[in-house]
């Protein structure tokens, strides 16, 4: 068969493990596999390249995506799927795998609906995506996440501040709640949540009083008292770069509690970097799973991780309700917020 692949939306740690998996699985069934690149403009565009052994050698431990990527919406774009499909048939594509997020792959499931034969990989470090127990870059970029929160621990006790680090997490708090509780926070703010910030300072006094600094976890997307209209992308997320909320948050305790605060955001670091173990074997193991999928006629459904076992699931059952933190993390974040 001649597969397509391709990356879409936001780089993390696991997608090339991914598309290594992908190509070694198709060269056992004698496949072709032509690579996409950026996105779902690659499809729109007919920007290809030949994936073959040599191509995929040696990207095992390397992060971002050799595909590269963007967050075009082809159902934004005039005659955007009619572009893709016929685009498809010209190459001579018989399917194709997106690897992607909620968006990559809600952009998946339409074209599925339009009779495209497409299968897809689940991945974003914000781990929200339905259907699958985990996501490839989410391990990678908590495990960042957490050494900064070790590093400014030094700092935050060698000035005795309190300090507050911003992690990614646009509508879920995956990446802030792994961070706090396997860092060691002393708060953590979650989108799931409205934030109390009288009961957080109160709780930061006793812990400043104990052991002379705290430190604070807060995701980028925890909801603020104020929050100004912002830029949106072509999938109408607001653009979340400005919003500030460390430092925010970092402002509010200063102003409560009258102790030297600061805030940091690790941003675009947790993106980067030699992907985890973890990251790597979930990364290779979806992909060689696509590639089956797609042989046995399993379209219109990803590759998800459930009970550590690689399982096909239907694309609907992952995008359009995202996969928040539930009542039994939350009530386990709390047994370590003392």
């Amino acid at each position: 068969m001649k597969i397509g692949v391709l990356t879409g939306g936001g780089d993390c740690p696991g997608l090339n493990p991914a598309i290594r998996g992908v190509v070694y699985r198709a060269l056992d069934y004698n496949d072709e596999v032509i690579g996409f690149e950026e996105g779902w403009k690659g499809p729109l565009e007919c920007l290809t390249r030949s994936l073959d052994l040599k191509s995929v050698d040696e990207i095992i431990n390397y992060g971002g995506t050799i595909l590269f990527t963007s967050r075009t919406n082809p159902f934004a774009v005039e005659n955007g799927a009619e572009r893709i499909i016929e685009n498809l048939k010209k190459l001579g594509i018989e399917a194709l795998i997106a690897i992607g997020g909620d968006d990559t792959l809600g952009v998946a499931s339409k074209l599925y609906k339009l009779g495209v034969n497409v299968v897809g990989v689940p991945k974003t470090m914000d781990n929200d995506l339905s259907g699958t127990d985990y996501t490839f870059g989410f391990d990678t970029s908590v495990s960042i996440a957490v050494d900064a929160l070790n590093r400014l621990r030094d700092t935050a006790r060698s000035h005795r501040r309190i300090i507050v680090l911003e992690v990614m997490g646009r509508h879920a708090g995956w990446v802030a709640l792994f961070t706090g509780v396997a860092g060691g926070a002393d708060w953590v703010l979650l989108p799931e949540e409205k934030p109390d910030f009288d009961v957080m300072c109160e709780h930061l006094r006793k812990s400043f009083k104990r052991k002379g600094y705290a430190l604070v976890v807060v995701s980028e997307g925890t909801e603020l008292p104020v929050d100004s209209d912002s830029e949106v992308d072509q999938f109408g997320h607001k653009l979340l770069q400005k919003r500030g909320v460390g430092e925010f948050v970092a402002s509010i305790i200063k102003e409560k509690m009258d102790i030297p605060t600061r805030s940091a955001i690790i941003g675009h670091i947790q993106r980067g970097g030699s992907p985890t173990i973890f990251d790597r074997m979930l990364g290779v193991r979806v992909g060689v799973k696509a590639v089956d999928m797609v042989h046995s006629a399993e379209f219109g459904k990803m590759a998800a991780i459930v009970n550590n076992k690689i399982d096909a699931v239907p694309l609907d059952q992952a995008v359009g309700k995202l996969r928040m933190v539930s009542n039994d993390w939350l009530k386990l974040l709390k047994v370590f917020l003392k």
